[in-house]
């Protein structure tokens, strides 16, 4: 198997939607009962979730592999893919997997647009768990805005995202570097890093995402937020750099139904860092909600 193609086994087998218009996600689905579906941030992929998803048994656990950067299913050439469009990706794969009563879970870029699908298509989502993530005026993070600008341009990103070839450099703080306290997985770090090196459609779908973040959308779905009334958790990590911590307690505050609860020793990516700790976290979090999971 290509190093770019793989996938957790924890994951669960995978299925391809089609969502119309010549839309394709890949889904792994696994488990049975209460669903929770993660959504991951620009440059992973499903794998973020590989540690977190086999502490969760007695759920259906849905791992989405969105086009973000590291995704194998490139969209078409003519697809949108500004934020509310990517909402749409996961709330149309939601209806195509037809679930309900989904917990939903986001990470980075990926907690962003989850504030979009749950302020623009809320129909099927029954709680909301947001890890440190794009919130308010912070999206991107002003860091990454800078240093992914060369991305934006036509035929830049081979150049922008090159040293990525180069393990040690995947360490900088320019690329994952300050985003766990210890390094990745070497075969879920391929997954994340080489797609984007080595496929053109990947390299097109990542340059219309980064032109297309704007803190106006992130702005909007705090301000909707507010009528937000379902249960919701903010599991926000203690160490972050990226996302700061009163991102988490404006959006404990703004969300009618909110609890923050810290997550002690990680950075941004708490599902790499502290897994167990994410994984307790949303197992009460999904009990208390539906009693009949405990």
């Amino acid at each position: 198997m290509n190093s770019a193609d793989w996938r957790s086994p924890d994951l669960g087998p995978v299925r391809t939607l089609d969502l119309g218009g010549g839309r394709r996600v890949r889904a792994h689905v696994t488990g049975d009962g209460p669903p929770i579906v993660f959504v991951h941030g620009a440059l992973v992929n499903a794998n973020l979730w590989r540690k977190v998803v086999p502490r969760l048994d007695g759920h259906t656990r849905v791992t989405l592999d969105l086009p973000l950067g590291s995704h194998l299913e490139p969209m078409p050439k003519d697809a949108d893919l500004r934020p509310p469009a990517l909402a749409d990706l996961i709330a149309d794969s939601l209806a195509a997997l037809e679930l309900t009563d989904v917990t939903l879970v986001g990470n980075d870029t990926g907690g962003g647009l989850c504030q979009l699908v749950v302020t623009r298509r809320p129909e099927r989502i029954a709680a909301l768990v947001l890890t440190s993530c794009d919130a308010f005026e912070n999206f991107p993070p002003r860091f990454f805005r800078i240093v992914l600008a060369p991305a934006r341009i036509p035929g830049a990103i081979p150049l922008a995202f090159g040293g990525l070839r180069l393990r040690p450099l995947r360490r900088l703080p320019i690329a994952y570097g300050w985003l766990t306290t210890a390094p990745i997985d070497r075969e879920a770090e391929d997954s994340y890093v080489l797609p984007v090196l080595t496929r053109r459609g990947v390299r097109r779908d990542i340059r219309k995402l980064l032109g297309g973040l704007d803190p106006s959308y992130t702005l909007d779905a705090a301000a909707r937020l507010a009528r937000w009334d379902r249960p919701t958790l903010i599991a926000w990590s203690e160490k972050d750099r990226f996302f700061p911590p009163e991102h988490g307690e404006r959006l404990a505050k703004v969300i009618p139904n909110a609890r923050l609860e810290w997550i002690e020793g990680a950075r941004t990516f708490s599902a790499e860092d502290r897994p167990e700790r994410l994984a307790e976290l949303i197992g009460a979090f999904v009990r208390e909600r539906s009693p009949a999971a405990a």
